[in-house]
């Protein structure tokens, strides 16, 4: 029996599940949770994650996977090549950290301004079963921090073709997703991010990235 992903096909967490399992070739059933209608606050995805996010791994076991990390964890462990979360200890130290770096300084400063801004999102500055209402300063700072994250990443990609390490990696598809999903609130790289930009049509060429 495969495993069953529980995904929304536009938001941006599943996604990088969807790369990884296709980068590792792991073959899984999918089950569409519309956050649009608000299916992840329903008794019934409740009682799969009650976390009330997506993407959430089904296994074999009955466990239930509720974390992008914990997902690639278990892939890499099932399938070790490729080696997403890196092969020695220091690529995998690299891997680790690079990975939590993009996230806080990148996936949170686009959820910060998404979330305080969006009037479909008033009452829900935070996604889980809590409600809790929008702060604009917290936009106002993210919107500052994504430019900061871009040079950031720019500096990091000189003369280099991943993030973290010589191959492609779980901190790569983590900046991916990130790169495009700041489009949402209208934050993309600019010409002077050359390197980024030469990195972001590479990795976005990848097979992968359409999944």
């Amino acid at each position: 029996m495969a495993p069953v992903l529980y995904d929304f096909t536009a938001a941006p967490s599943p996604r990088r599940a969807r790369i990884l399992l296709a980068e590792k070739g792991i073959a899984h059933e999918t089950v569409q949770v519309d956050l649009a209608k608000g299916e992840q606050l329903g008794d019934a995805y409740r009682a799969i994650n009650p976390a009330c996010t997506v993407p959430a791994l089904k296994l074999d076991s009955g466990v239930v996977l509720t974390e992008n990390i914990g997902i690639a964890a278990w892939a890499d462990a099932v399938k070790p090549e490729p080696a997403l979360l890196g092969s020695t200890p220091e690529e995998k130290g690299l891997v680790l950290g690079w990975n939590a770096r993009i996230e806080f300084e990148g996936f949170m400063p686009v959820a910060e301004v998404l979330r305080n801004t969006s009037k479909g999102m008033t009452g829900r500055a935070l996604p889980g079963p809590v409600n809790f209402e929008q702060i604009p300063a917290l936009a106002e700072r993210g919107s500052v921090r994504l430019t900061r994250f871009f040079d950031m990443l720019n500096a990091r990609l000189e003369g280099r073709d991943f993030i973290a390490t010589g191959r492609f990696s779980l901190a790569d598809i983590t900046a991916l997703v990130c790169v495009d999903f700041a489009k949402w609130v209208k934050h993309e790289p600019k010409p002077e991010h050359a390197n980024l930009l030469r990195w972001h049509a590479s990795v976005s060429a990848r097979p992968s990235a359409k999944a």
